[in-house]
C-alpha cells in the first residue's frame, strides 16, 4: 500500500509538471505570436485563455483570434442599435449611430464569413489555399475598414456628448481586436507559405 502511494504521489507530480510545462510552451507561443500584432498586451489578454486549445497551431490562434473580434463587434452591434432605438437623440446623433449600426452589421457579416472560411482552410493546398487565405484576409479588412467608418462618423465637431464617448470607446476596442486579428491571420498565412508553421 505504501509502495503504490508513492507511485500515486510521483505520478501526480509528473502529471503536473507535464501540465504546467504544456501551459507554459502554450503561453509561451501565444505571447510570441501577439508580439507581432500591434497591440500585443491586449491580444494576450484576449487569447490567453484560449492558449491551451491553441497548442502553438497557427490555424486555431488565427480563428481564435477572429473569434473573439467576432463576439465583440456582436455586442457592440447590440449595444449601438440599443442606442438608435433610443428617444431623445440629437438629428445629428442618430444619424451617425443609425450609419454606425449598418457597418457594424456589414462588419460582423464579413467575420462571420471570415470563420466559416478559417474553419475550412486546413482541407486547401496549393493556389486553393492561397485564394481562400485572399478570401479571409480582404473579409477581415473589410471589417475593419467598416468599424473605422463607424468611428469616423462621430469624428464631426458637431457630434458630441456621452453618446459619442460610449460608442468611440467600444469602437476602439473592437477595432483594436480586428486589427490584432488581421495580423495573426496574415501571420499564418506566411507561416504557411514558408513552411513554418504548426503543425
Amino acid at each position: 500500500m505504501d509502495k503504490l502511494g508513492v507511485y500515486l504521489q510521483i505520478l501526480l507530480v509528473a502529471l503536473h509538471y507535464t501540465t504546467s510545462s504544456a501551459s507554459t510552451a502554450a503561453m509561451n507561443y501565444v505571447t510570441a505570436s501577439c508580439n507581432t500584432t500591434r497591440y500585443p498586451s491586449l491580444c494576450v489578454r484576449c487569447l490567453s485563455s484560449y492558449a491551451d486549445s491553441i497548442q502553438g497551431n497557427d490555424l486555431k490562434l488565427a480563428k481564435a483570434a477572429i473569434s473573439v473580434s467576432l463576439n465583440n463587434a456582436n455586442s457592440t452591434t447590440a449595444y449601438i442599435s440599443k442606442l438608435a432605438a433610443s428617444s431623445g437623440l440629437k438629428p445629428n446623433i442618430y444619424q451617425a449611430v443609425k450609419d454606425c449600426v449598418n457597418n457594424m452589421n456589414n462588419c460582423v457579416s464579413s467575420l462571420n464569413q471570415s470563420v466559416q472560411e478559417l474553419e475550412r482552410m486546413g482541407q486547401f493546398r496549393g493556389q486553393s489555399f492561397e485564394w481562400h487565405m485572399s478570401n479571409i484576409k480582404t473579409w477581415v479588412s473589410s471589417a475593419l475598414t467598416n468599424q473605422n467608418t463607424c468611428s469616423r462618423g462621430f469624428s464631426d465637431g458637431s457630434v458630441d456628448g456621452p453618446v459619442k464617448d460610449a460608442v468611440v470607446r467600444r469602437m476602439s476596442y473592437v477595432t483594436q481586436l480586428t486589427s490584432n486579428a488581421l495580423a495573426l491571420v496574415n501571420r499564418f498565412a506566411l507561416r504557411h507559405k514558408a513552411g513554418t508553421h504548426m503543425p
